[in-house]
């Protein structure tokens, strides 16, 4: 479901715009030819430059040389991680960031309203950019690492982890190789009787104890085809984070928990189901590291991770409603 925003960039850009044209060419949906269309789209009104990631980590390099180049905007061309980087090397910057879909589920762009192809996406950005639609976000961030839409601690991220083994598998399976990561991180990879996390509040109390938590800077968490898994529907890019909690992992609380959100039922009172709203400073600790991955790249395991939400730190260009 597309959200609403409000908070206006000083960044004022005039025609024709200095643009970082990033392009990750072995994410899931990215061809050679959508590169050079999308490129030569750009291009017609706009000083483009075009860089191709190399490596993990190298997006974040990219758009922090951009910013300090003064470029005007950072336009990503890959899957979620690819963004993530690249978001991380523009935090309270003044230089912009837009994405189109290049991965294999491209969160982050369907929860701005883009179309799924990115050569209709770039023509949305292109009228944006024209009317200077450019909005400053709150970001989340977990040990000084930025996330634009979640991050997961616990079984969601022992899946990641899971995908990404199976890397080369990941541009030609999609949804599926999620689907079987899952099942087989159920049966085989998570103790489902002791929930191992637990949250403490920023008065250093404990709030809750779960299996896995869904530290959310927008909603939906994710998408599941063309179903939205609305966990906080009310969340929006304006607000601090919202904390999701499984309390209990089995079937009786998994099961209505995933119907209601796909239904976009409401989540409040659910059994085993704990929501925290308006969150500016969190910790989950673990006796054991449990893992955790951002934005859908898994970043390793920790027995703590503090988690903290800065407003207005990234200028983003948004789609016109």
């Amino acid at each position: 479901m597309p959200q609403t925003f409000g908070v206006a960039s000083p960044l004022v850009p005039s025609p024709p715009v200095r643009i970082l044209f990033i392009v990750n060419s072995v994410a899931s949906s990215v061809t050679a030819r959508r590169r050079v269309v999308i490129h030569k789209a750009l291009s017609t009104d706009h000083d483009v430059t075009l860089a191709e990631t190399s490596r993990r980590g190298h997006a974040t390099r990219l758009a922090q040389s951009a910013a300090r180049e003064s470029y005007d905007l950072v336009v990503v061309l890959g899957g979620d991680g690819t963004l993530n980087e690249a978001a991380n090397g523009l935090a309270g910057t003044d230089t912009a960031l837009a994405t189109l879909p290049g991965g294999s589920t491209n969160v982050f762009a369907r929860i701005l309203g883009l179309p799924d192809d990115s050569v209709d996406a770039v023509t949305v950005l292109l009228e944006a950019l024209d009317a200077n639609n450019i909005n400053r976000i709150g970001l989340g961030a977990v040990e000084g690492r930025y996330f634009l839409f979640h991050c997961g601690v616990g079984f969601d991220a022992a899946v990641v982890e899971q995908v990404e083994r199976r890397g080369p598998w990941k541009r030609w399976a999609g949804h599926p190789l999620f689907m079987y990561a899952a099942i087989d991180t159920w049966i085989r990879r998570v103790d489902r009787t002791n929930p191992p996390l637990r949250l403490i509040d920023a008065n250093g109390q404990e709030r809750t104890r779960g299996h896995f938590s869904i530290i959310m800077n927008a909603n939906p968490y994710t998408f599941l085809g063309n179903r939205a898994f609305e966990l906080v529907p009310e969340l929006t890019l304006q607000d601090p984070l919202a904390a999701v909690t499984l309390e209990e992992l089995n079937l009786r609380t998994l099961g209505p928990v995933a119907a209601a959100a796909l239904a976009h039922r409401p989540m409040e009172g659910r059994k085993n189901l704990d929501i925290a709203t308006g969150v500016r400073s969190l910790v989950i600790e673990s006796d054991v590291p449990s893992p955790y991955q951002v934005d859908g790249d898994h970043l390793g395991a920790s027995k703590r991770l503090r988690f903290t939400w800065t407003p207005n730190h990234l200028p983003l260009l948004m789609p016109l409603r």
